[in-house]
């Protein structure tokens, strides 16, 4: 299939025009293991105990998540006594685990199987953090970012668990980067691939695929000169599909007049549906669309609320996801307080929901959300609107990671 690249506005865009696709890297060969064995008993002895070591593994029980009280989601948050945790929660507020953060967390990448969990720093952090969330949060490994790249603090699990890719920024270059480890293999470093754009932000594995997606903000930094936007006049948000060789399967880039609308964080549905909501860097008197849904086989919507909601919401939105039934998808706004929800047929807007520092959100069972807050709420979404469960006394930050897919 040829890649293709689709610019569009709030009505679809012109049509697509194809770019050309990257050159698929060799497979890398399977090491080899060499192993020597003496004749006659001793040889029958060493095979008899290294078969019945195998059978004893096989037989211990494998750590999985249910070792720590099998939650639903993970989040970063801060303490009253202004450390910082990562926490397992379950759908009702319940605290699974607890573990302390050497600073500010942003996102959590889970390992599909296993209880550990990547913790990341925020942006423009150098490095993160896996954890075994077990016991006293013994730190597995810390991933460090090579010389001239920084973290963007989203990262995601190959879906047998033994890659992590990683979203990062070679600033020198302004390009961005996924950068692949051998999570099997002590979270080493094994390549990277680009993400066609500048400025990547969080990217998804889409469920049951390999596929990645990434969200492109657009924006160049550099660590000279802090978290400050170097590019916004000519900055070109982009939405791309990566196969994990670094093949670019898709891209889709903003018409020309929402180049400032950044997009930064993702969503997916078990049928592909990408949702993504943006950040707009531009005039505030405008109304930009803050909310993308996209399928490489259908056209791209941009999904607007009243005006008024525009701009109370100040133009950003936090985190975004779909509802457990794949019905509905969120967006959260937490400078504007409120919680907007949308149909994902039609792209009508559905629900508005006012609540104060609302910012991280992520798919709850039958029809609802799950939405975290900055003074320590959690609470259920539903169809007949929302449901406060509980206000731990920590401010939870940006994102609710779902340790389930959501349903199409």
């Amino acid at each position: 299939m040829i890649p293709s690249s689709c610019s569009f506005g709030g009505h679809g865009g012109p049509p697509c025009v194809h770019v050309s696709r990257m050159r698929r890297r060799p497979a890398q060969r399977a090491g080899t293991i060499e192993r020597t064995m003496d004749n006659g008993s001793q040889g029958e002895h060493s095979r008899r105990g290294f078969l019945a070591g195998l059978a004893a593994a096989a037989l211990a029980p494998r750590p999985s998540w249910a070792d720590v009280g099998a939650p639903d989601y993970l989040a970063a948050a801060r303490a009253r006594d202004g450390t910082f945790v990562l926490c397992g929660l379950t759908e009702t507020g319940d605290l699974t685990f607890s573990q302390n953060l050497p600073t500010r967390g942003h996102a959590a990448a889970a390992h599909p199987m296993r209880p550990e969990a990547v913790a990341f720093a925020r942006r423009p952090g150098t490095f993160a953090l896996v954890m075994d969330c077990r016991g006293t949060g013994q730190v597995v490994a810390e991933l460090g970012a090579p010389n001239g790249r920084h973290f963007y603090g989203h990262g995601a699990f190959s879906s047998d668990g033994t890659l992590l890719y990683t979203s990062e920024s070679d600033y020198e270059a302004a390009q961005g980067r996924v950068g692949i480890w051998d999570a099997a293999g002590g979270y080493r470093r094994v390549g990277e691939i680009p993400t066609y754009g500048t400025g990547p932000h969080e990217l998804l594995r889409l469920p049951g695929q390999e596929t990645l997606v990434v969200a492109n903000g657009g924006i160049e930094t550099h660590p000279s000169t802090g978290r400050t936007k170097l590019n916004l006049d000519v900055m070109q948000p982009s939405l791309v599909y990566l196969s994990p060789a670094g093949d670019l399967l898709d891209r889709v880039v903003l018409a020309e007049a929402w180049h400032q609308n950044s997009i930064r964080h993702l969503a997916a549905r078990a049928d592909g549906m990408v949702a993504g909501a943006f950040q707009w860097q531009g005039d505030l008197a405008r109304t930009p669309p803050l909310l993308m849904l996209h399928r490489r086989d259908m056209t791209p919507k941009l999904l607007h609320s009243e005006a008024a909601a525009h701009q109370q919401m100040q133009g950003y939105a936090g985190s975004v996801a779909f509802s457990g039934d794949g019905a509905r998808v969120a967006i959260t706004s937490p400078r504007g307080g409120r919680v907007e929800v949308y149909a994902t047929q039609d792209g009508a807007h559905t629900d508005t929901v006012e609540l104060e520092d609302a910012c991280g959100v992520a798919p709850a069972s039958h029809a609802g959300f799950c939405v975290t807050t900055g003074t320590g709420i959690l609470g259920r979404l539903g169809v007949t609107g929302f449901q406060q469960h509980v206000q731990q006394g920590v401010q939870w930050d940006n994102h609710l990671v779902a340790l389930r897919p959501t349903g199409s």
